[in-house]
């Protein structure tokens, strides 16, 4: 079984009902499955096979869902890309991925045009129309290469010969978002992208009558799984969001009494603060779960206590389609753990030699599965170097209790080594988060010739009158002395990827620059 097959299945169970639900408008899964086959019988009389790499480079909407499955649906392995890159961001991964279509958006068309000489594989460019909320463009020619996604949709055939499909097939290629370096492709297949959807599904009790919002973006793997394909298996409803924001999340979960929110950190904090929310706007929301980065302990129970919903910490990265924990729906959640293995799914902690530590001590938390990639995309070495034996090697430092509930203490990489101390960043945040006037913090280290490295802290105040040493003090009471930053600069905002992860990298190069 496959995400494309699956979606036929569902689609004979629950015909009539809303697979999604975009700007007021609902699509039975009868409809989405006739779009699917015909959007894939097109790509396939235009010559695309099994095999081939196709780019999505287009933002949450109907067009993603469709060009997604019909890709699919034809064996194509296809390549989800951040519709804000660059041009030249842009160019590396259709170039680095061996793309030969891209599907996209027509507001994206002339960063394409810029770019076009730089891609001579590009056989065509596949426009989503947005500009009047999918309406039909009949009169619109594209020139060249270009074909209108409407058309497509309207013109094909209801009928499809599709191949059978491996699944050790590769179905996408992920590139990593690149916060450290060169951006990986991260080869998940079928059986990846199927299981770990199912089983998210599962473990979650995802069912036909859950209704849920898809803020996430979703060419990030987080909102792919989770909000898309996890809810596609059983029969929910997909209330897509083009973006983020506190006032359309408030909004659709009220109007739509949606049951499932998924979001980073990030979100939480925004919604939070806004003041637009009300605790009865979440009053169907069964279930909040947080990913994608570490969630302070103090935002996390302030949310819960605004809004009365519990918060769930989960955790996952590209390399394993994502997810491997999940706190339990079953027994009890424990703040600031990201929960314990989800069915099928295999964690431990291990020291520099690969051997598993013992319980409480700190090490990197490896995962295996039948949800790890398959490897990166022409990187044998960087492929050895993540997986051994089996296992996917995170690069996180995690805890685990002797319950089997893991704790994320920090990446790996972001480590702070002080006067021969480890110290790890989201201890100090936790504590910065802490204080009343402290909306956000991120912490890194930078060189020290006395120590080794020093602690430096970014952070976001609600109070501008809050001064360096005040914040030192604050620290100097809740930590050892170690651990207590050096230094602490005031931002306006903490530089962020799409997904609100924040981009510790931006901070280092700060540093460098002054």
């Amino acid at each position: 079984m496959n995400l494309s097959e699956q979606l036929s299945v569902t689609a004979k169970n629950y015909p009539h009902k809303s697979a999604y639900i975009f700007q007021g408008e609902k699509t039975s899964y009868l409809e989405l499955e006739g779009a699917v086959t015909k959007f894939a019988s097109q790509l396939k009389a235009l010559g695309y096979q099994r095999g081939d790499h196709i780019a999505l480079v287009a933002g949450n909407s109907p067009h993603y869902i469709i060009s997604l499955y019909g890709a699919l649906r034809i064996g194509a392995v296809i390549i989800p890309v951040n519709p804000m890159y660059t041009p030249q961001e842009l160019s590396y991964i259709l170039n680095n991925g061996d793309v030969k279509a891209v599907i996209t958006m027509d507001v994206l068309v002339e960063k394409f045009e810029a770019i076009k000489d730089k891609l001579p594989q590009i056989n065509h460019y596949i426009v989503c129309e947005t500009t009047s909320e999918m309406a039909t463009t009949e009169e619109q020619s594209f020139p060249g290469e270009m074909k209108s996604f409407t058309n497509m949709v309207r013109e094909g055939s209801p009928i499809l010969d599709a191949p059978e499909l491996n699944e050790e097939d590769v179905a996408l290629i992920l590139y990593t978002s690149g916060t450290t370096g060169t951006p990986k492709g991260a080869m998940l297949t079928h059986k990846n992208l199927y299981s770990n959807a199912k089983d998210t599904a599962d473990y979650l009790a995802i069912n036909g009558e859950d209704l849920v919002i898809a803020a996430l973006p979703m060419f990030h793997v987080f909102c792919l799984t989770v909000a898309l394909n996890a809810p596609l298996m059983n029969g929910g409803t997909i209330i897509i969001l083009p973006k983020f924001s506190p006032t359309s999340v408030f909004k659709v979960a009220k109007d739509h009494k949606a049951t499932i929110f998924f979001g980073v950190p990030t979100m939480y904090n925004y919604l939070l603060q806004s003041s637009e929310g009300h605790e009865n706007d979440f009053s169907n929301i069964r279930l909040c779960i947080s990913g994608g980065a570490a969630m302070p302990v103090t935002l996390l129970k302030e949310f819960e206590k605004v809004f009365q919903v519990i918060v769930s910490e989960g955790y996952g990265l590209s390399e394993a389609s994502p997810v491997t924990c999940f706190n339990p729906l079953d027994r009890q959640r424990k703040p600031g753990s990201i929960g314990c293995n989800i069915v099928n799914v295999k964690n431990k902690v291990v020291d520099e030699f690969g051997e598993e530590v013992e319980v409480g001590e700190v090490g990197e938390l490896i995962c295996k599965g039948p949800h790890i990639m398959k490897g990166y995309y022409k990187m044998p070495e960087e492929t050895a170097v993540a997986l051994k034996d089996g296992w996917l090697y995170t690069g996180d430092m995690a805890r685990m209790d002797d319950e089997g509930y893991f704790y994320i203490v920090d990446r790996k990489k972001d480590m702070i080594l002080v006067g021969g101390y480890n110290v790890y960043p989201r201890e100090i945040e936790e504590v910065l988060h802490q204080h009343p006037n402290v909306l956000e913090a991120a912490v890194i280290g930078i060189p020290d010739p006395n120590v080794g490295e020093a602690v430096v802290c970014y952070v976001v105040t609600n109070d501008h009158s809050l001064t360096e040493e005040a914040l030192i003090e604050f620290c100097s009471a809740n930590l050892a002395k170690y651990k207590v930053p050096s230094k602490i600069e005031f931002l306006d905002e903490l530089p962020k990827n799409t997904t609100g992860k924040i981009l510790r990298k931006s901070l280092r190069e700060n540093i460098a620059n002054k």
